[in-house]
């Protein structure tokens, strides 16, 4: 969900732009919010399913990056869109490390974890190869921010 996120984003500036009545600058925060905030949280999230449990640590994210989908459609100026994508961030960062760390302590064979990590690896390339696709038809449809709604059903 957050591959797909990033690359649907990228192709919706444009639209972003023209609805928002963006600067350039202002579609470099929204794109940067969440590549600044998804890095430095990465290992701290890593250490919170470590210390909370992976399950719980992978549905609050989830919540939490659906929350920030929402927000992020419902967004009325770039202010709002960049503190919605940070709260994306915030739920993407626990998305990641916990899912690997979920299915290296589920398959605990070397061919079942080998086929996990593979269709993991899969799905996470076919979300990154359809999201300019997808963000395509979702920002010439429904314009500017309400790309951001795409990913809000598949949390």
């Amino acid at each position: 969900m957050a591959g797909l996120d990033t690359t649907i984003v990228n192709v919706a500036l444009p639209s972003i732009q023209r609805s928002l009545h963006a600067s350039v600058s202002g579609l470099q925060w929204t794109i940067d919010a969440y590549t600044l905030v998804i890095a430095c949280l990465l290992m701290l999230s890593g250490s919170l399913a470590d210390r909370f449990g992976r399950r719980r640590v992978f549905q609050i994210g989830l919540a939490t990056f659906s929350l920030g989908s929402l927000a992020c459609s419902l967004a009325p100026s770039l202010g709002w869109l960049i503190a919605s994508r940070g709260l994306q961030a915030i739920g993407g960062s626990m998305l990641n490390p916990v899912a690997m760390s979920i299915i290296a302590n589920t398959f605990t064979d070397k061919a079942g974890r080998a086929k996990a990590i593979g269709m993991w690896g899969s799905v996470a390339g076919l979300s990154l190869a359809s999201g300019p696709v997808l963000g395509a038809c979702w920002s010439a449809g429904s314009g500017g921010v309400r790309s951001f709604g795409s990913t809000f059903p598949l949390g």
